[in-house]
């Protein structure tokens, strides 16, 4: 089993940023933890980790446990200690520009405004790296730092919570099958934004 893939969730630690916007990363790899029986280790590379085989694959789940901002040291330690290549490595973080709950698999692509992606792609050198991004979508002029960090109403976490379960499903195809299959399985739905 020489194939490796390492899914990386973004998120804030602390048990204060728990079911808000911006810990939607959190969410899927705690959903993939328990699709697979894994509990999450605190600690190594600094981050909540797990392995487990899937096929002829090794699955690393991680959740950096530094703040979102600061993500991109813990995953290009973490690449560079498995000697992943970034097409290796699945990065899943939420976006204000997609409606709630749409999911969005992308090959490579900016940061899009994202302080977590702009980080990783400083730290890991190159933008070409896939990334799914998971809808907040901001309503009217509710942007920014407060939204984020906000809990989102009982409608919302409805279809965030069905966004969590399909991001797990995306992630999966992703591992097995590759980028490209991935998008053209779960990018169904129209999106008000692109990389």
């Amino acid at each position: 089993m020489d194939e490796i893939r390492l899914i990386a969730g973004l998120g804030n630690p602390g048990s204060e940023y728990d079911g808000t916007r911006h810990n939607i990363g959190f969410e899927v790899i705690d959903e993939l933890a328990d699709k697979f029986g894994l509990e999450l280790a605190k600690g190594k590379f600094g981050a909540a980790f797990g392995q487990t085989a899937l096929e002829d694959k090794k699955l690393i789940l991680l959740k950096p446990l530094k703040y979102m901002n600061n993500s991109g040291q813990v995953i290009a330690t973490a690449a560079g200690f498995y000697k992943l290549q970034p097409l290796q490595v699945l990065v899943i973080t939420d976006d204000l520009a997609l409606e709630p709950g749409t999911i969005r698999l992308r090959a490579s692509g900016s940061a899009g405004g994202h302080n977590g992606l702009a980080d990783i792609i400083e730290k890991l050198g190159t933008s070409d790296f896939p990334r799914l991004r998971i809808g907040i979508g901001a309503k009217g002029s509710a942007i920014g730092r407060d939204y984020v960090l906000s809990r989102p109403a009982a409608e919302d976490r409805e279809l965030l919570n069905k966004a969590v379960k399909e991001a797990a499903e995306a992630s999966v195809c992703w591992m097995k099958q590759g980028i490209d299959a991935a998008m053209t399985k779960f990018n169904r739905k129209k999106s008000n934004t692109s990389d």
